[in-house]
């Protein structure tokens, strides 16, 4: 018989299940779930931006196509966003409105990233991010930074250390998922004097940018912003993730080439989705992100506290090295062994060269349930 074609290798080099492998065993579980590895929040929208909200009667045509670039209110709302945020006089060529952060980010990458380019990518870092270098042809590099950084300048070094002739961009997640750590303002500088000597793309990953607890956010954009790249999303910051709604700015060519992108995927983003978020824009998230960040630092201090790690600076996320809590099966027997008792971890490899540590969300659940899945946590490491 002929041979079936070949499936292809981009495809079977990315990583199916990345933020749990142990699901399967909650079968035989009969107690309460801790789902603390997926990076989501127990809470609804804000009041008027939600489903519930929006009628046909309201928005006559809400259920057909918006245009790819985005609903035109939209976009002039993310540049006057952008403008005000940045300083940088962002014009609408410079945005589009994406089918969530996590599209934004694969549509730009796949129009930066020819066969065999290499993207340095600070570690740990979100998963998602490999696979989209690895979907354009190029080879995805990780740079152990977090934890590794100590000043502006071992910054620049650790990243210089990676660079190779095929080197074309560097993503950069600030506030980090997932550790929790917010990169200086110095330490960016010395980023982008970098990636201007060596004439690198600078890709920012901002969907945090809202949940920062100590120390401030540095838009990326404001810092080089003919070479620069953000992704926003109004999942992370309004608690949409499930409407796949944000955006992305950057140079215009640069942008008009990821939008054909994003158009051959998505299309466009979902209308309903699209007038939730210029709702927020309009004025109804800021209350929203400003009760949400108290809750959030809230549960997160709580949560270091008790497992007696460092508080996180911003994001949603702790990042724990368990090593020493490790038997002869290593991480996956823990990962096992905390799903045996409902609690549900992301496995540290997910996020770059990490065979021992583990990720928690702590905004995944009502508050009540995180804590009492960080206690369960807490036993397992013998706290």
């Amino acid at each position: 018989m002929p041979r079936p074609p070949q499936l292809s290798p981009a495809a079977t080099s990315i990583k199916g299940s990345v933020y749990s492998s142990v699901l399967h065993r909650l079968a035989a579980y009969g107690g309460e779930v801790y789902p603390l590895h997926v990076g989501d929040t127990f809470l609804e929208p804000a009041d008027g931006c939600r489903m519930e909200d929006l009628t046909v009667a309201a928005h006559p045509g809400m259920h057909r196509y918006a245009p790819p670039q985005g609903l035109p209110a939209l976009v002039d709302a993310v540049v006057d966003r952008i403008r005000v945020r940045t300083g940088v006089p962002v014009e609408r060529s410079n945005v589009f409105v994406a089918g969530g952060g996590t599209s934004g980010l694969a549509s730009v990458v796949g129009a930066i990233v020819s066969p065999g380019d290499e993207v340095l990518i600070l570690a740990p870092h979100w998963p998602l991010i490999e696979g989209h270098v690895k979907m354009a042809g190029g080879v995805p590099v990780d740079v152990p930074f977090f934890g590794v950084a100590d000043s502006a300048s071992t910054a620049a070094a650790v990243v210089e250390a990676a660079l190779s002739p095929r080197t074309v961009a560097l993503y950069v997640n600030t506030p980090s998922n997932p550790t929790g750590r917010v990169i200086p303002r110095a330490w960016l500088e010395a980023l982008v004097a970098l990636a201007r000597r060596h004439d690198l793309w600078l890709l920012f990953d901002e969907v945090y940018e809202d949940y920062v607890y100590r120390g401030e956010h540095v838009p990326g954009l404001s810092l080089a912003p003919e070479r620069s790249f953000a992704v926003h999303s109004f999942s992370k910051a309004y608690g949409m993730a499930g409407n796949r709604i944000g955006y992305v700015a950057g140079p215009a060519a640069a942008i008009a080439e990821a939008l054909k992108i994003s158009t051959h995927t998505v299309y466009a983003a979902p209308t309903a989705a699209q007038l939730a978020a210029l709702r927020i824009l309009e004025g109804a998230g800021d209350a929203w992100i400003a009760r949400t960040r108290d809750a959030y630092r809230s549960l997160g201090e709580a949560s270091a506290d008790r497992l007696g790690v460092p508080r996180p600076e911003g994001s949603t996320f702790l990042f724990l090295d368990v090593a020493p809590h490790l038997d002869a099966r290593g991480l996956d027997g823990f990962l096992e062994d905390a799903a045996d008792r409902g609690l549900l971890l992301s496995p540290g490899p997910s996020f770059g060269p990490c065979p021992t540590h583990a990720r928690i969300c702590y905004t995944s659940a009502p508050p009540d349930v995180v804590l009492r899945g960080v206690e369960v946590l807490a036993s397992l490491l013998g706290k």
